[in-house]
């Protein structure tokens, strides 16, 4: 995967163990849905994953308690505690589950494609390559994406002038960058600053998020890649450096469902899950990443508050 954090090493056979439990467990509501009284459709129940990393398991939320509500019976094993794409995609074309929340720049990236800048070009293109497999990509979210950024102080962005990756060029040397442990292979880290803008760090530390929040807040770190909806950015007013050169794909979210579950409920379960998508935004979602990553909140009262906000449930 090309988007750090989706490169969860999580083992395979925690997910395996989680489709044997899906297989043969209860599928009743675990009480993380609505809450609502509503009479349950007769049909298949929809088995949901999410990657390992808080903001795909609030938007895994989000969409389940949307179906619960409209319906739907909601199987969630598969959603904690997440998984690499190398193993949900095999899950969806497999039947094993069948619906994830995507960004459709890295999608279209590990499909094997080729991204662009524009979030509804990489739906289409993740769409296309997708179709052939028995997985439908549906529309992308206009207003919400999360994409990788280079973070730094305030402090150091004033003593060198920062504002784009690539004024980091003529510093880089000198600095170190802390990010995933992927980052060197990965083309969109080291790989792409080096060959896209000329950027040479000094030294790179591989770090887990919180560890890297910490070492940037300390000086253990000059720059950390983070996420543009990573709650510590605003918090600690660092600076995302603008990606002046396009490095990274646009990844507006996209939800990816199994096409025969499509064709099991058509355009009741399309137009459920697209009106959580068309509601989305990125600062919602940095909203929802600081009550989880700062206040420690339940991904599922995160999920069922934007909901009730939304006007999409009843509080």
């Amino acid at each position: 995967m090309n988007r750090f954090k989706r490169w969860g090493a999580t083992s395979a056979l925690l997910v395996v163990a989680a489709f044997a439990v899906a297989a043969c467990g209860d599928s009743e509501d675990d009480g993380n849905g609505a809450g609502e009284e509503v009479e349950p459709r007769e049909g298949s129940e929809i088995s949901i994953g999410a990657f390992d990393f808080g903001e795909s398991l609030i938007l895994a939320e989000i969409y389940a308690q949307q179906l619960e509500a409209k319906g739907f019976r909601v199987d969630r094993a598969a959603m904690q505690p997440g998984s690499p794409r190398e193993i949900l995609k095999p899950a969806l074309e497999g039947g094993q589950i069948d619906l994830v929340p995507e960004y459709v720049g890295t999608l279209v990236t590990f499909l094997g494609g080729t991204p662009t800048s524009d979030g509804a070009e990489n739906q289409q293109l993740a769409a296309e390559l997708y179709a052939a497999t028995g997985v439908t990509v549906l529309d992308e979210a206009e207003d919400a994406e999360n994409v990788n950024a280079l973070v730094v102080t305030s402090e150091l962005a004033e003593e060198h002038n920062l504002e784009t990756v690539g004024d980091l060029a003529e510093h880089a040397g000198d600095l170190t960058l802390g990010g995933p442990a992927e980052c060197p292979e990965r083309e969109f880290c080291i790989p792409g600053y080096r060959e896209v803008y000329g950027v040479e760090f000094g030294e790179f530390v591989p770090l887990d998020f919180g560890p890297r929040v910490t070492a940037l807040q300390e000086g253990g770190i000059d720059v950390a890649l983070l996420f543009s909806t990573d709650a510590p950015i605003a918090i600690n007013e660092w600076v995302v450096l603008e990606d002046d050169m396009g490095l990274q794909p646009a990844e507006n979210i996209a939800p990816v469902v199994s096409t025969s579950v499509i064709d099991e409920y058509g355009d009741d379960l399309v137009n459920a899950l697209n009106e959580v998508t068309e509601r989305l935004t990125s600062e919602s979602l940095a909203e929802m990443n600081a009550e989880f990553q700062e206040e420690q909140r339940n991904a599922a009262d995160i999920a069922r508050d934007w909901l009730i906000e939304n006007d999409l449930i009843e509080g």
